[in-house]
């Protein structure tokens, strides 16, 4: 992992920010509507099992800017991993203010207007931070922080556990199908929240020279 996509010249992060920029472009021009609505009219028909609904709503309700944003202060108190925490919680801001940013401003993608018709849950589900409104729906906040999350920690443990870091990705994976499931995103919405984290992530670890850190530290 640590020769794929983390240098910020290389051929693979090129390629990521394309396919992100490809993907923000289909979903503005309204091309992807189509695709969506169907998914999502699937996840709607699906809902009503009680385990199921509260489980998605638990994932969700994770995947907030503040729950993260305590884990990543418990890395950064943390001496062997403080630099990896600072870069996580950047990350994180950052992520979660730009995604913000494009979604209001830029792509301006409304949200799925369809009704939840799963179990009653036990507060509102959170459609994500206001820091920008909250109202648009390209790319998803909770994925772009679960992703940027899972890539950091991945690149960090991968030399030490050479498959077992793979096992991270099941956080966005799982972030990401929550917000489809409750009718928080589109499909493409989750897609982009994933490119978009890991472009988050690949430039603040490369500028905050992770990898000289790790190398040292032993992390």
């Amino acid at each position: 992992m640590q020769k794929f996509i983390f240098q910020i010249r290389s051929r693979g992060f090129f390629l990521l920010v394309i396919a992100f920029l490809i993907i923000a472009g289909l979903v503005y021009g309204q091309v992807t509507d189509d695709f969506d609505r169907s998914v999502i009219l699937h996840f709607q028909s699906t809902a009503g099992s009680a385990p199921m609904d509260l489980s998605m709503w638990v994932l969700t309700e994770i995947g907030g800017i503040f729950p993260i944003m305590v884990f990543c202060f418990v890395l950064f108190v943390w001496r062997k991993t403080r630099r990896m925490g600072l870069i996580v919680l950047l990350a994180i801001l950052i992520g979660t203010v730009l995604a913000g940013y494009l979604k209001d401003y830029v792509v301006e993608r409304p949200r799925p207007d369809l009704d939840y018709l799963g179990t009653e849950l036990p507060i509102d589900v959170e459609s994500d931070t206001t820091v920008l409104g909250g109202k648009g729906s390209f790319p998803s906040g909770h994925v772009t922080r679960a992703s940027a999350l899972a890539f950091v920690l991945g690149y960090a443990l991968s030399d030490r556990f050479p498959r077992g870091w793979i096992l991270l990705w099941i956080f966005p994976a799982s972030m990401a199908i929550s917000r489809i499931y409750l009718l928080q995103h589109h499909p493409m919405d989750v897609i982009g929240g994933v490119l978009f984290g890991i472009i988050i992530a690949v430039i603040l670890a490369d500028k905050l020279k992770l990898s000289e850190y790790l190398n040292s530290s032993k992390v």
